[in-house]
């Protein structure tokens, strides 16, 4: 007896990979989730594991990470912490720009820094904000060298930053309000920020010592 169509449609999603599952892109060992940003390898001259995180090692010219999968709509959950002085970001729905184009003109960012080091920067350049467009409010931060966690949202138009478990921001993408601050930022001159409606994540390497641990990813249901 042949099966019924919603007994087949059944078997179809149950061998189907599910969504809203979380997904372990680093484990404290394995690196394979991770490449270079144009590269195809992981840049092993930039980044290592150490202690059960990667870390950026310290370098003028350093290479941002980039997931080998896109994401259109996800939730990513991660551990991070910063040296005195140190500064990086997590950039989502990243293009791969022809070099030397960086990562930074299609991506948005979540501002990771030592606040400390910088008393007098514009709200919108510290940590948990949508760099150099949105200030996070809110946020609670641990001291420099011990661990933070932060956590984006994204899903359709609307994307939320987390630091330490609590919402510190909230935008919608397209809308007036971000073209407008968009248009007064450093990004006005880049036609692919903000644009992409999938993309990689990207850990940065902004020359200075950051630490990553525990990174997990999840897909979302439109």
């Amino acid at each position: 007896m042949l099966p019924s169509a919603a007994a087949l449609v059944a078997l179809l999603l149950a061998g189907a990979p599910a969504k809203d599952t979380w997904t372990v892109l680093f484990d404290g060992h394995s690196t394979k989730a991770w490449r270079g940003y144009n590269r195809d390898a992981f840049p092993a001259g930039d980044w290592v594991v150490e202690g059960g995180a990667l870390k950026a090692v310290p370098k003028a010219e350093g290479c941002d990470l980039v997931t080998r999968e896109r994401y259109p709509d996800f939730e990513l959950t991660l551990e991070w912490k910063v040296g005195p002085g140190g500064n990086s970001g997590i950039l989502y729905r990243a293009a791969e720009l022809p070099a030397p184009t960086p990562v930074w003109h299609s991506a948005p960012e979540l501002q990771i820094l030592d606040d400390s080091a910088h008393p007098g920067a514009a709200p919108d350049t510290l940590t948990g904000a949508l760099y150099d467009l949105v200030a996070p409010v809110g946020k609670v931060l641990r001291p420099v060298g011990e661990w933070n966690q932060a956590g984006v949202l994204v899903r359709g138009n609307h994307v939320e930053h987390r630091v330490n478990g609590k919402k510190v921001l909230e935008y919608e993408v397209g809308s007036d309000a971000l073209a407008a601050r968009i248009a007064r930022s450093k990004f006005k001159d880049m036609p692919r920020f903000a644009r992409e409606r999938e993309g990689y994540i990207a850990l940065q390497h902004h020359g200075e010592e950051v630490w990553f641990r525990d990174i997990r990813i999840r897909r979302l249901r439109p």
